[in-house]
């Protein structure tokens, strides 16, 4: 099959369910650790994610949270440590195997890479945290599947900005019109539509409610050969499962 997009993957949200049982459980051990009696519950972290990043999250908490937190002279620097104890707190978590790959995701990456379909991936979280996911999940060698893994800190601005895109974009030497994006959530979709690359999204229990209407095609997750996707919007033609048949089929729609 000729002129395959290179599929550019999220992570958090896309790849697996990573935030309220991941990223959140990890913020609040990373907090008791440190002595804090913040709780991070799951209605409010759904809340907190209107923020991209985690460092920026963290921020975000104590100027709107607690205002008059006693923090120590150098917040930054505090907010770092917290962030970094979070971040080996989730390893943790990912070590234990307690955030499975989302319906699809594997079956996908592999018939991909059976293909030859270039992968990229565009994401907020941090490098390694990436690198844990992709290990425990799809084995030692599946960070070569990528061509460019595009995390963290790499860009200035953050999602919705479209930089963690355009940094892929320039690293793989690519066209717009050359890629597809896999993404979760709004401010993913407006990154990557801020780019000019077509989009899928497969959204989760925090982001089913926002607004995907830029999206191609909306699905509830990617879906398996025995587990078929919805379609929440566009056109999905007789698929049940996303495969290299659809994303020929999608990036070829005008």
């Amino acid at each position: 099959m000729k002129n395959l997009p290179t599929l550019i993957f999220d992570v958090d949200g896309t790849l697996a369910d990573t935030e309220r049982d991941g990223h959140r459980v990890a913020f609040n051990r990373a907090f008791a650790e440190a002595g804090l009696d913040w709780d991070w519950t799951v209605s409010l972290y759904g809340e907190l994610l209107a923020v991209t990043g985690g460092k920026e999250r963290i921020h975000f908490y104590v100027n709107e949270y607690h205002p008059d937190f006693n923090a120590p002279a150098d917040l930054n620097e505090f907010v770092v440590k917290l962030h970094t104890a979070k971040n080996r707190h989730y390893q943790q978590l990912i070590g234990e195997g307690a955030i499975p790959l989302r319906p699809g995701v594997r079956r996908v990456l592999e018939e991909a890479r059976s293909q030859e379909v270039p992968l990229a991936i565009a994401t907020t979280t941090s490098l390694s945290n990436v690198t844990s996911l992709l290990e425990h999940t799809l084995g030692s060698d599946s960070l070569s599947w990528f061509e460019v893994i595009a995390a963290g800190d790499i860009v200035p601005t953050k999602k919705p900005a479209p930089d963690i895109y355009q940094y892929v974009l320039k690293e793989m030497n690519l066209d717009v019109q050359d890629c597809l994006a896999i993404e979760d959530s709004h401010h993913g979709l407006t990154s990557a539509c801020r780019a000019g690359i077509k989009t899928v999204v497969t959204v989760n229990d925090y982001t089913q409610d926002q607004d995907f209407s830029d999206a191609i095609l909306v699905l509830n997750h990617l879906g398996e050969p025995d587990e078929p996707f919805t379609v929440l919007s566009g056109d999905a033609g007789d698929s049940t499962y996303l495969d290299v048949q659809i994303v020929h089929y999608l990036h070829q729609k005008r």
